[in-house]
């Protein structure tokens, strides 16, 4: 049996291996991008499948294509959009910039796929009946407004799915924690030098506000992506070669099937010709990752010791940390989620570089979809998994030192900001000088110097006091 199979497109005759279920277009393709070795995302062709069964199902509805064709495309794209046969999307993300090989290979496969259920083989295409992966599949459409319809579905299923319940509940344990951990008192740093008191709790209920902050900002993000669809727009954003209802057919489709409030593109030339939704989107994502590298990094650092450093968290002990150290744990969880950060913050770049004019924006079209999409895509899956893995490694099994925050509490210099209201600026300042080159506590040092009355020292040096206002 021959390992390929002869089909022709408009070039002329291609060799196809013979198992593959897409044609001569994707050949061509494979061969002629031999760069990353990495296929585009298995998210943008699932979301290729959705979309090119709800262009059948509206081309259907429109009068413009038979039952019997669109029932074998409805089949063949769903079984696409689960992912049943990502193994036939060989085409690499480094392409024509505006995914026109991903947008042919997903026609010729559901094409060749509809055209086996209808009792042809695969390379069918031009036999009578068959279905044709242009004049059936795409009808309606082109790779100009179909490969950036399937980036906004993929973005907005990743998003929905995956990033913003992972938030959802990143939040939640760092509520319960702030709860949990209300009454314990710790000191305080800014500058990294010691400052006032501050409840345990307090510090994670800001931890908790960045995280319900980047929920929101996943979920403007989702909001972005679903509400300016290109479809439509076809080769240029004018819809040459489509129905005028077809856009909003389509959205509405896809909005049912998958829960999604998807909208046609107010204006399809800004759609298609520019990629400013991206841009802001990943931008909500790099300000997440920020948000997330600043709690871990608060964590480790609060973490370090055990015995030489300030080590107030007790962090779980999940893998030896050393080689050569015996006994050393480190706080890989942290280091993870701020590697992924550094990731994201050049995935960042790399979407922002996309959508500039003059590099992906230019004319009427962005010619650098694919590097887009993967990087945004990228940057969702991380964050969405590092969120998870904090979450389930790090903070479930966190602990507070208590003895350690009580005993660097008294330590602290800057317990004296509480006496100055009584003792003035001047004299508290004095106080703390004296007390650093003594080596003694703020507390003794009044005592000794009987600065206030003991009651009322008692009340003033109070350290859970310290940590919300007083009249």
């Amino acid at each position: 049996m021959s390992e390929f199979r002869n089909e022709r497109d408009t070039m002329g005759d291609m060799q196809v291996p013979a198992d593959a279920l897409y044609g001569a277009s994707t050949a061509r393709a494979v061969e002629n991008f031999p760069i990353a070795k990495r296929p585009v995302p298995p998210e943008v062709i699932h979301g290729f499948g959705y979309l090119k069964g709800a262009c059948a199902r509206a081309n259907q509805e429109l009068g413009k294509l038979d039952t019997k064709i669109v029932e074998a495309i409805l089949a063949a794209a769903d079984e696409v959009a689960q992912g049943k046969h990502d193994s036939h999307f060989p085409v690499d993300v480094f392409q024509t910039g505006s995914g026109t090989s991903t947008n042919m290979n997903a026609n010729e496969v559901i094409a060749n796929l509809a055209n086996v259920e209808l009792g042809f083989g695969c390379g069918a295409k031009g036999e009578q009946g068959a279905v044709h992966p242009n004049d059936h599949v795409n009808m309606g459409q082109s790779s100009n407004d179909t490969f950036p319809t399937a980036m906004h579905i993929a973005a907005a299923l990743t998003m929905g799915t995956g990033l913003i319940p992972a938030l959802d509940r990143l939040a939640g344990e760092l509520d319960r924690k702030s709860r949990e951990w209300d009454e314990l008192v710790k000191i305080g740093r800014t500058h990294l030098m010691d400052a006032t008191p501050i409840r345990v709790g307090q510090v994670f209920s800001g931890y908790a506000a960045q995280a319900r902050l980047s929920k929101v900002r996943a979920e403007r993000a989702l909001k972005r992506v679903e509400e300016n669809m290109p479809i439509g727009g076809t080769a240029v954003g004018t819809g040459i070669n489509t129905h005028p209802e077809f856009a909003r057919r389509v959205c509405k489709i896809l909005s049912d099937q998958l829960g999604n409030k998807f909208c046609e593109a107010a204006n399809h030339p800004e759609a298609q010709a520019a990629k400013d939704t991206f841009v802001e989107a990943h931008g909500e994502l790099k300000t997440i990752a920020v948000a997330l590298s600043k709690i871990a990094n608060d964590i480790r650092h609060l973490g370090s010791g055990p015995r030489c450093g300030i080590a107030e968290l007790n962090l779980p002990t999940i893998q030896p940390g050393s080689s050569i150290m015996p006994g050393k744990v480190n706080p890989v969880i942290c280091e993870s989620v701020i590697q992924v950060t550094c990731r994201v913050l050049g995935n960042d770049s790399v979407v922002t570089t996309a959508g500039l004019g003059g590099v992906g924006s230019i004319f009427e079209l962005n010619v650098a979809m694919p590097v887009m999409i993967d990087a945004f895509l990228d940057s969702v899956r991380l964050l969405t998994n590092v969120v998870n893995v904090f979450r389930e490694k790090l903070l479930v099994g966190l602990e507070v030192n208590e003895a350690r925050c009580r005993e660097l509490i008294d330590q602290s210099l800057m317990m004296v900001t509480s006496l100055a209201p009584a003792i003035g600026y001047d004299r508290a300042t004095a106080l703390a000088k004296d007390a650093f080159k003594s080596g003694k506590t703020i507390r003794e040092l009044c005592r000794e110097q009987q600065v206030l009355p003991e009651a009322e020292l008692e009340i003033a040096l109070d350290p859970r006091r310290m940590t919300e206002p007083r009249a």
